[in-house]
């Protein structure tokens, strides 16, 4: 069954529209493409929420790069970080010496990040850096350095666009605050 549009789901309201998102997309891609030249990145998204921003920024991205996915959890099955970081899938190949950008959802209590940084670290890439399409500062419990943001948004409990509650709502087009859990 599909998913019922923001406009026909009281507990939904849209935050910031697809429209919205893919312009950003568009600037973001620009940038990392400026940063980086010809590459290659390796470019690492954060399951399962970032797949969608992973995606989209890639093909804003003209350069070469390689694709690997990391599954990462804090969150279990509520809508706050447990604070109880674990890896449930690693990296196909090595990042020794190469340029990482993770890809990310959201950032907002980094504690996720800062597990990750620290394990990926430990492998000897050229740099990493972060993009993420959503930031929440308010919530930073510890300090990440992110240096692509595709939004600041304030702290509230937002879905689709890849992002989810109990795994739902991942295939929202618009990224939308849930209100109330639905029953």
């Amino acid at each position: 069954m599909a998913e019922p549009a923001p406009s026909s789901n009281p507990n939904l309201r849209v935050l910031i529209s697809s429209d919205a998102i893919g312009r950003r997309i568009t600037e973001l891609g620009a940038r990392i493409a400026a940063d980086y030249g010809d590459g290659p990145i390796h470019m690492i998204s954060i399951l399962k929420g970032s797949f969608m921003f992973l995606a989209d920024l890639a093909r804003a991205i003209p350069c070469r790069m390689q694709i690997d996915f990391m599954g990462i959890s804090s969150y279990g099955k509520g809508k706050a970080s447990s604070g109880e970081v674990k890896l449930t899938k690693d990296l196909d190949v090595s990042i020794e010496g190469a340029h990482v950008l993770i890809v990310e959802d959201i950032v907002d209590s980094g504690i996720t990040l800062t597990y990750l940084m620290h394990v990926l670290e430990q492998r000897h890439p050229k740099s990493i850096r972060i993009a993420t399409l959503l930031d929440k500062p308010e919530r930073r419990q510890r300090p990440v350095h992110v240096s692509y943001v595709g939004f600041q948004i304030p702290d509230e409990f937002v879905v689709g666009y890849g992002l989810d509650y109990l795994e739902e709502y991942r295939n929202l087009k618009d990224v939308c605050v849930l209100d109330e859990p639905c029953g």
